[in-house]
């Protein structure tokens, strides 16, 4: 399968379900947000990547604590429901986008945040280079990897292959792993 195809299924899927995607995700998205936040400071000045925004779940988590948040989803029925959430806050600004080919420019993010992203992308390797493209030398990223695709020691390789250093892995009573990462500098 093409990666466009690929890409293509996984945008009708998440068309297909906006409508009752937080009924159905809510509630396991923030448990996965909880996690990460245990592990994440921001300050008033942080711009913040979400890639694969879905809903904008996680702009009720940081929305008060970031300077800007940019969600990003290749959905555009998911990010009509982004929207809706979005609009609450003066902050919040929503991209139409592939998570490996994005319009942002390099170096712009302090920190990013990919969850429930790497599973659903072709190349989850390339997705990561771009996501680390996009965010400062310093930048705090949070990835979710779905276990029964990723058996934790596979999850970890990963994201060692994308030079980043993994500074908390959460996973105690999640379908998930969660880590906090910053970019190995060489």
């Amino acid at each position: 399968m093409s990666e466009w195809t690929w890409k293509r299924d996984v945008m009708q899927r998440y068309d297909l379900t906006a409508n009752i995607y937080d009924m159905r995700y809510s509630e396991e998205q923030t448990a996965k947000i909880g996690a990460a936040m245990q592990n994440v400071r921001m300050g008033k000045e942080t711009s913040v990547l979400d890639v694969g925004c879905g809903t904008g779940l996680l702009f009720n988590h940081i929305a008060s604590k970031a300077r800007t948040i940019v969600g990003l989803d290749i959905s555009r029925k998911i990010l009509v429901q982004a929207k809706e959430r979005a609009d609450k806050f003066s902050n919040v600004h929503l991209i139409l986008a592939d998570a490996d080919n994005t319009p942002l420019k390099k170096g712009t993010f302090d920190h990013a945040f990919a969850l429930t992203v790497i599973q659903n992308m072709p190349n989850p390797l390339k997705t990561l280079n771009e996501i680390k493209r996009t965010t400062k030398p310093n930048a705090v990223l949070v990835i979710t990897g779905l276990k029964k695709k990723f058996p934790v020691e596979v999850f970890r390789s990963l994201l060692q292959n994308a030079s980043l250093n993994i500074i908390a892995l959460e996973n105690e009573g999640l379908n998930c792993h969660v880590a906090v990462c910053t970019i190995f500098l060489h």
